[in-house]
């Protein structure tokens, strides 16, 4: 098994972003920076990108009517090439979800297959109306994964994609929501798309064990994705929150133990 690293890499900022969009039914009339995080898994034969991030600061703006703050060195392919990654090295691009700021720059990866949960695939082409933009499904926008549609793999269910990494179906925040479990050494990680936005989401509060996105196709769906969660033994990596960066690389530590997973596990306080 190879010695796995998770590069969170920052792409852009919401700036202001509505708290109730991410914790359901909580934060109304507050607002909190987001972060565009596309992740990069480091040390198997080739590099794996997970969500490959929003538009540019115009796009967002004008389509989504969210404040992108996005410096040159945040550009998606600059601050790959940062890291040391061509993003023509890439072989494998996993999309978590569909939504417009997980897929916005599949293209970016010429040479890399895209896996995606099948059932993700057919909402993306019909959502409902009230999740079409989401999907950039309307009549002014064409979804952008459909530039790479001749490279997706549809995945049913769980599926190890490489050495260490395997898939997860995790549905609720969208009908094919899928985690990226990774393995290496004594350590397990999970990347964990919008099915859990911010360590906040996975802490829950004085109410709820575990607080769902305010966004979601499927509640009862979601519930039954966070018990799974419960039960693997990992340490979640939420998809869009600042800490992530803050933190850095994922690693594992040699003194790592099952019993210190099953701690990092469990809700983190506020």
């Amino acid at each position: 098994m190879p010695t796995l690293e998770i590069h969170p890499i920052h792409v852009g900022t919401l700036r202001d972003y509505p708290t109730a969009g991410i914790m359901f039914q909580r934060g109304f009339n507050e607002t909190h920076d987001v972060a565009m995080i596309m992740f990069v898994i480091l040390g198997g034969e080739h590099p794996i990108v997970v969500d490959s991030g929003t538009g540019s600061e115009e796009f967002t703006r004008r389509y989504h009517g969210f404040n992108l703050r996005r410096p040159p060195e945040q550009e998606p392919e600059r601050a790959l090439r940062n890291l040391g990654v061509d993003p023509a090295d890439v072989q494998i691009l996993i999309n978590t979800h569909l939504h417009w700021d997980h897929c916005s720059n599949n293209g970016l990866f010429p040479n890399a297959k895209v896996y995606v949960q099948r059932e993700e695939l057919a909402y993306a082409i019909a959502p409902l109306e009230s999740n079409r933009v989401a999907f950039d499904n309307t009549a002014e926008l064409t979804p952008p994964w459909l530039s790479s549609l001749g490279r997706v793999v549809p995945i049913d269910g769980d599926r190890c994609v490489a050495p260490g990494v395997r898939l997860l179906h995790l549905p609720g925040h969208t009908p094919g929501s899928q985690g990226v479990l990774v393995s290496s050494g004594n350590s397990r990680f999970l990347l964990c798309g919008d099915f859990i936005d911010s360590y906040a989401n996975w802490a829950g509060d004085h109410a709820v064990s575990h607080i769902p996105s305010g966004s979601f196709t499927d509640l009862k769906a979601y519930w039954s994705s966070f018990r799974r969660v419960e039960e693997l033994g990992c340490e979640v990596i939420p998809s869009h929150d600042l800490a992530v960066l803050a933190h850095g690389v994922y690693r594992d530590e040699p003194d790592r133990s099952p019993a210190s997973q099953l701690a990092d596990n469990q809700p983190r306080p506020h």
